[in-house]
């Protein structure tokens, strides 16, 4: 036998793996700031003795951790009234789980018809950091279909999509996008001047739904219409997609409506609304 078999043996690496069911114990400054932080959900306008009292800790604990909160704006504070209250970025964490969640939820069953009703790949995605993201797709039975897997970027001014989340944009914002991504050639029929894509945009925006006309692959074709959240912004976008011989020029006319449709619905299920169009 080994002498060094009865030796305690030290542990190296990655601790092993939690059983299941046996809980990790919590971090507990990251408990504490989180349970602030829900108390000020819960009751906004809260003085620091308010805090400290409700949360049965020293003044000067609960003070570093609304400092804590405030510099990364899950807190803010008014001078004038010694108050806290939640910070902006409390909201927008938030929003992205609703966004992340309830969309994908919302949008798939309204994709299985529109998949249904055209024949042709449905798909959703959202812009990000001046691209557009495809976060989910319901497959064409056809045997030659478009392809985005989960992930997949791609310029907005050659997509369906991005085209119809352009439209629904401050010019300035749109400006800045194109500053900073360009307009790239990926074929002839690209929109490469600022001009022709304001003109589509313009275009898009009064019906509703865009056109992505061979922009970015030869031979595919693209339908999209905006999703909108409560505030009457458009976050994502819905899409039909498909070579262009199942994609007739006598066809776009008919399909653009039944995308727009589909937008709507998934508008309405999120609790969104679209915003009124502006009257020249």
């Amino acid at each position: 036998m080994n002498k060094t078999d009865d030796l305690p043996r030290r542990s190296r690496g990655r601790p092993r793996t939690q059983p299941i069911g046996e809980q990790a114990a919590p971090v507990q400054a990251l408990d504490r700031g989180l349970t602030l932080l829900r108390t000020l959900a819960k009751d906004s306008g809260l003085t620091l003795t308010d805090i400290a009292l409700r949360l049965g800790m020293p003044p000067s604990s609960a003070h570093r951790i609304l400092a804590t909160l405030q510099k990364h704006g899950f807190a803010e504070f008014n001078g004038s009234a010694q108050e806290w209250s939640v910070g902006i970025e409390a909201f927008r964490v938030g929003n992205a789980y609703l966004v992340g969640t309830n969309l994908l939820e919302a949008a798939r069953e309204f994709m299985r018809r529109l998949m249904d009703e055209t024949g042709e790949t449905a798909n959703l995605a959202i812009a990000d950091n001046g691209e557009v993201v495809f976060l989910s797709q319901v497959e064409s039975h056809n045997p030659i279909r478009a392809f985005f897997r989960p992930g997949t970027r791609g310029h907005l001014h050659a997509s369906g999509i991005g085209k119809a989340l352009l439209a629904n944009m401050d010019r300035d914002e749109i400006e800045t996008i194109l500053q900073k991504r360009g307009l790239p050639e990926f074929t002839p029929k690209t929109l490469t001047s600022p001009n022709a894509l304001y003109a589509n945009l313009e275009t898009t925006r009064m019906r509703g739904w865009s056109f992505d006309d061979e922009e970015r692959y030869l031979g595919m074709r693209c339908i999209a219409a905006p999703i909108f959240n409560g505030f009457g912004e458009a976050i994502a976008g819905i899409s039909v997609s498909g070579p262009t011989v199942r994609f007739p020029d006598g066809k776009i006319a008919e399909i653009g409506p039944v995308v727009k449709r589909a937008a709507n619905e998934v508008t309405a299920k999120i609790g969104g609304r679209a915003p009124a169009l502006e009257s020249d």
